[in-house]
């Protein structure tokens, strides 16, 4: 049975990082009758709890992007959450590593973002390297960046929730789905209506269907991408220190795979960068939905209208074979033997988000208003890193 109207000044949809660092954000401003929507009933169920755990550094992006903007202000201001919460950080850096001569130009134009935005970057030569990665390979030279770290996300997405609680001023609402706007400053929920004064959308993998319900972002599709891992023996876990990556393919936002140590020891690769065939599409025919063929759809007019998708797709989807996955890392770890790898259970979905009209992969944040609502779409990598500080942007523009 549903419950009466629920009423609140600020209504959240969508506890993953970016929501909760929001209402975070407010909590420190004096701000009170904030409620959350989970549609799970824990966070971190999807994105936020599903990423490498990757702290990054502001190495990839433009410099008039958002991303750059707010990347290293959020490195440090999730480190300093951390650490006043004893939460575990591994502050081990990354390596960027290069094939071949060909990959070189793509390493100095990392580094040369990566000093506009101000970030710590070194190019290191192959003695250095073996220094900081004894196992990584790199073509001549490669970069370090001192300040990537890694740190566990569900802990610190629980530890994010029980302080919202813990203010008094904040309510969880979990296993509670925003299902449709209903009026100027009300929307349906699975458990009855809520009356606002200001809707914040983090919906994640679902924001553009909020955004859609309030008449923003029509020009808008959220295209879900699956990234699968692997993941090394124990006993091989020492062929790496913390983050062993290659050079991306700068045209398109996926990073590529890489190596990853957890926090806890564990070698991760990947992720890969597949084409889902619905937003939690995790396993292979799991969690098919109505709007599947509409999707399917979508990735077919993007393989013959964007040429950068089509390659991406092309390259992506041949990383389902081990071996082409193996080749690809034992060109950053030649000690890497086939066996070494085993099969993971991570899997996570990326909301990518489209412009549709040009059909291009958008880049960067979005951010759409209008007079009783703010949505945040195409929060992808580095989101997580970039929460505090970008929350702290999304509650100026309120």
């Amino acid at each position: 049975m549903k419950s009466a109207m629920e009423q609140c000044n600020f209504l959240i949809v969508g506890a993953g990082i970016i929501g909760l660092s929001v209402a975070g954000e407010l909590l420190s401003r004096g701000r009170s009758g904030i409620l959350i929507l989970e549609k799970e009933l824990q966070p971190g169920l999807h994105a936020s709890g599903r990423n490498s755990g990757v702290l990054h550094a502001g190495i990839y992006y433009s410099a008039d992007s958002l991303k750059a903007r707010f990347c290293i202000d959020g490195n440090r201001l999730m480190k300093e959450y951390c650490r006043r919460h004893n939460l575990p950080l591994r502050e081990t850096g990354k390596v960027i590593v290069a094939a071949d001569s060909e990959q070189l130009e793509g390493l100095h134009e990392l580094r040369n973002r990566a000093e506009r935005n101000g970030a710590v970057i070194h190019l290191i030569n192959t003695e250095q390297l073996a220094k900081i990665e004894p196992h990584a390979s790199t073509f001549e030279t490669a970069l370090y960046s001192p300040d990537t770290a890694v740190i566990d996300p569900v802990r610190i997405l629980l530890a994010m929730k029980q302080e919202i609680q813990d203010s008094g001023k904040a309510r969880v609402l979990m296993n509670t789905a925003f299902l449709k706007r209903t009026g100027e400053n009300t929307v349906d929920t699975t458990n009855g209506p809520v009356q606002f004064e200001m809707l914040i959308n983090t919906a994640g993998t679902y924001a553009d269907r909020v955004a859609h319900e309030f008449g923003v972002g029509a020009e808008y599709r959220i295209q879900p991408f699956k990234g699968t891992y692997m993941q090394l023996n124990q006993n091989r876990s020492d062929l790496v220190n913390g983050n062993i990556y290659s050079v991306p393919d700068l045209k398109n936002p996926f990073l590529g795979i890489h190596f990853c140590k957890n926090v806890e020891g564990h070698v991760t690769l990947g992720p890969t960068a597949i084409p889902a065939l619905s937003r939690e599409n995790y396993g292979f025919l799991e969690n098919l939905e109505p709007e599947t063929p509409a999707i399917l759809y979508r990735d077919a007019v993007l393989l013959f209208r964007n040429a950068s998708f089509r390659h991406a797709a092309a390259v992506q989807l041949r990383k389902y074979s081990k071996r082409v996955l193996y080749a690809e890392a034992r060109r950053m770890v030649p000690e890497l033997k086939l066996s070494d790898l085993q099969p993971s259970s991570k899997r996570g979905i990326r909301a990518q988000l489209v412009h549709w009209p040009d059909k291009q992969l958008v880049m960067d944040f979005v951010i759409l208003q209008e007079p009783s609502s703010i949505h945040v779409l195409n929060a992808v990598s580095p989101a997580f890193t970039s929460a505090i500080a970008f929350a702290r942007y999304v509650v100026d523009k309120l």
